[in-house]
C-alpha cells in the first residue's frame, strides 16, 4: 500500500499495471477505488495507472486544516512523481478535474496529456454558490437530505431508475460520504482557476455530461474556452456520475485522445462523443 509525503501530508495511491504514467484524480466525496477501480482494467495493460486519494479521502492523513487547491495539486503531483518516472498523462474528475488542470498549469514539465472531465473554472456565480453553500449545510445538518441532495443532483433521472427502489434504499444504508467530504466542498466553494487557465501548455479534452445537474456543462465551456488549443467533447443524456456503472465511453474518448487516434489535430474544436 503506497504512500508518499507531501508538505506534511501522508498521501495514499495505489499504483497498477505497467508502462508510461496514467494518473485518475477523483472528485468531491470520492476516493481512488470508488470513482476509478473499474477504470483501471481499460488502461493498465499499456499504462502505470496512479490513483491519489486527495485529502479527506482514502488513507491520505494530514492535520485537518482546510483544504487549498494548491495543496491538492502537489499531493497529485507527488504521487505521480513517487509512481513513475518522467511526463505522465492526467485525467481529472469533477473537483479532481480542476485539480488536475492546477498541475498542468503549476507543473507543466510533469503533464503530457490532459483529461477534464465534469470540470469547472470558478464557484463566484450565483447558482454555483448557491449550489456548493446548499451542499455543505446539509453535510453539517442531515446525512440523509445531503445523501438525497447529492444523488438527485449526480445522477440523471435514467440513472436513477436504473438504481430501482431496493438499489435507492441500499444507497442511503452505505456509510458513505467519508468524514473528509466537508472539507472537500469547501474547496470547492471557492474555486477559481480561471488565472491557471491560460497558462496550461498540455494537449487538452475536455468532457463535459450534457445532462449534468451538479456541475452544469457550461463549466466545461469555460474551460474549453480557456484553455488554449483544448478540444472540447459533449455527451449528451448523461448526468455527473452517470458513467460510474459504466466507464467504457470514457475511457474509448481518453484512450483515442492520449494516443492520438481521435481524429483531431490538436486545433480548437468542440465535437460530439466519437465513442
Amino acid at each position: 500500500m503506497p504512500f508518499t509525503t507531501v508538505r506534511d501530508t501522508r498521501v495514499h495511491y495505489e499504483s497498477e499495471g505497467r508502462g508510461p504514467g496514467l494518473v485518475l484524480v477523483h472528485g468531491t466525496g470520492g476516493d481512488a477505488e470508488k470513482v476509478f477501480g473499474n477504470v483501471v482494467p481499460y488502461f493498465a495493460d499499456d499504462h502505470t495507472v496512479v490513483r491519489p486519494n486527495l485529502s479527506g479521502s482514502g488513507l491520505t492523513g494530514d492535520n485537518g486544516d482546510p483544504l487549498t487547491l494548491d495543496l491538492v495539486a502537489a499531493q497529485v503531483a507527488g504521487a505521480a512523481r513517487a509512481a513513475v518516472d518522467g511526463p505522465v498523462d492526467l485525467l481529472g474528475f469533477s473537483l479532481g478535474a480542476v485539480a488536475a488542470a492546477a498541475v498542468a498549469a503549476e507543473y507543466p514539465g510533469l503533464v503530457r496529456r490532459l483529461v477534464l472531465v465534469a470540470g469547472w473554472s470558478h464557484s463566484t456565480g450565483p447558482r454555483d454558490r448557491f449550489y456548493f453553500e446548499t451542499w455543505l449545510k446539509l453535510g453539517r445538518t442531515d446525512r440523509e437530505l445531503f445523501k438525497r441532495f447529492s444523488a438527485l443532483t449526480g445522477y440523471g433521472a435514467s440513472a436513477l431508475d436504473d438504481f430501482g427502489h431496493d438499489g435507492l434504499a441500499r444507497y442511503l444504508w452505505d456509510p458513505w460520504p467519508p468524514a473528509g467530504v466537508l472539507r472537500q466542498i469547501e474547496l470547492g466553494l471557492h474555486v477559481d482557476i480561471r488565472g491557471l487557465l491560460p497558462r496550461i501548455t498540455a494537449p487538452t479534452l475536455v468532457v463535459g455530461f450534457a445532462d449534468d445537474a451538479m456541475i452544469p456543462i457550461a463549466g466545461s465551456r469555460d474551460l474549453h474556452a480557456a484553455i488554449p488549443g483544448s478540444r472540447l467533447v459533449e455527451v449528451p443524456g448523461q448526468g455527473h456520475m452517470d458513467w460510474f456503472g459504466d466507464p467504457g465511453e470514457l475511457a474509448s474518448l481518453t484512450r483515442s485522445f492520449l494516443d492520438g487516434t481521435d481524429g483531431t489535430d490538436g486545433t480548437d474544436g468542440t465535437t460530439a462523443p466519437t465513442a
